[in-house]
């Protein structure tokens, strides 16, 4: 048998399991997790260590260097994503209210598992720990295969997570790690049908787009995030400095981040100078249409593919609009699903863009940064799915169940 097929067998007897963990289990089972994630903060910070020095000799961008870094304020955060999975409510178990049928037949849906849960993730270790905590509150064996850049730091944080379990007597394949990093192992999991029930892709638009086509295990696409701040008319500028300020740079290299705006031409005049001069501070470069440039001095001039782009660095776009409509029109022409924001006064004008926006999460006088499974109260989350079935937006423990359908009967038989 070979290595992913060891894998995959291992996870579906684990599954046999986990599956039937008591809810007091699960939730100690996590706690445990987390202290031991506290305790062992020095061992993960030495193996992250050496990730981040290997991948800055190759040269890799320091936005992406942002998102492979942990530091004791994110090992620390870890911990208490997986406190706060423990505290949410078991899904597990739940059974809609039951409707008798007219012979007497009792006919009810209960939550259960999807059984084996594999993910394929770039580069941000924390997604083991995240990912891990979900699948484990809501009975899933989770299969994680991160990228080659964070190997040292997923192998660490596996081990922790596993003496976690073992201290509680709880199952530790209840979480495998593919330590195999080579693309042909990747492959191989996204046709293991006959051991994973539903396959997460976490990363880069080429990741996702891959598993998306090669996949014979059912996917949930989790999109690349060009997402969007429009500064309507009524805006108050300050505000929208503000916001936009915290959305492309509290961290650069993440999927909410906001790449593109979008500004009222009224406004324009006395918005973008403000806006430019904040992010220049950041030492953000702003690429912005014909209009734009005519306003702002020093600013780069855009071409069509910055609309599209999900810079992931330390590059924004920005374009002047006429007016709402327009603005409603480019962003769904350019956006990947993910979150969109308007900066307004007008109510009318933030219930159209709302109305009108196609997005997983779309605010009003917010900061995209907010679509996030932690900041949503789920404790973590399994990904930002941008597509429509199954789940959309931050996936949490709901997002990682199915249903059954229970029907209890007294001798009914179909005439």
């Amino acid at each position: 048998m070979d290595y992913m097929q060891e894998i995959g067998r291992t996870a579906k007897e684990a599954s046999s399991k986990v599956q039937f963990l008591k809810q007091t289990q699960k939730n100690e089972g996590l706690c445990s997790v987390a202290r031991e994630l506290r305790m062992q903060t020095p061992f993960l910070l030495r193996e992250n260590a050496k990730d981040v020095v290997r991948v800055k000799g190759e040269g890799m961008k320091p936005a992406m260097i942002d998102r492979l870094l942990l530091t004791d304020q994110r090992i620390n955060a870890m911990a208490d994503g997986l406190e706060q999975i423990a505290e949410l409510k078991d899904p597990i178990g739940e059974t809609a209210t039951m409707e008798v049928r007219p012979n007497g037949l009792q006919i009810g849906k209960r939550r259960v598992p999807l059984g084996v849960v594999g993910i394929i993730y770039e580069s941000r270790p924390n997604v083991t720990a995240d990912a891990f905590g979900l699948c484990f509150k809501t009975g899933n064996v989770a299969i994680l295969r991160g990228g080659s850049d964070a190997i040292r730091s997923n192998k660490a944080i596996i081990k922790v997570i596993k003496d976690g379990l073992k201290k509680e007597q709880l199952p530790q394949d209840a979480v495998l790690l593919v330590e195999n990093t080579d693309r042909d192992v990747a492959t191989q999991m996204m046709r293991m049908n006959e051991y994973i029930d539903v396959l997460i892709p976490r990363g880069g638009k080429g990741l996702i787009a891959n598993v998306v086509k090669n996949s014979t295990v059912p996917v949930i696409e989790t999109g690349t995030g060009n997402c969007h701040i429009y500064v309507d008319a009524t805006a108050d500028i300050n505000m929208a400095v503000s916001i936009i300020d915290n959305a492309k740079t509290q961290r650069m290299g993440v999927c909410n981040a906001c790449e593109s705006l979008v500004v009222h031409e009224e406004i324009a005049p006395v918005a973008i100078p403000a806006i430019y001069e904040r992010l220049r501070q950041k030492q953000v470069e702003v690429r912005g249409d014909d209009r734009a440039c005519q306003i702002q001095e020093g600013m780069i001039r855009a071409g069509e593919e910055d609309w599209g782009m999900e810079y992931l660095d330390a590059v924004i776009s920005l374009k002047v609009v006429s007016g709402i409509e327009e603005a409603i029109s480019h962003i769904n022409q350019y956006n990947t699903g993910h979150s969109e924001s308007i900066i307004t006064r007008d109510y009318a004008s933030a219930l159209k863009f709302q109305d009108e926006i196609d997005a997983a999460a779309v605010y009003v006088n917010a900061s995209t940064r907010f679509t996030d499974g932690h900041e949503f109260g789920f404790g973590a989350e399994i990904g930002i799915s941008t597509q429509k079935l199954h789940a959309r937006g931050p996936m949490g423990l709901e997002a990682l169940t199915t249903t059954k359908y229970i029907i209890f009967g007294n001798g009914q038989i179909r005439p």
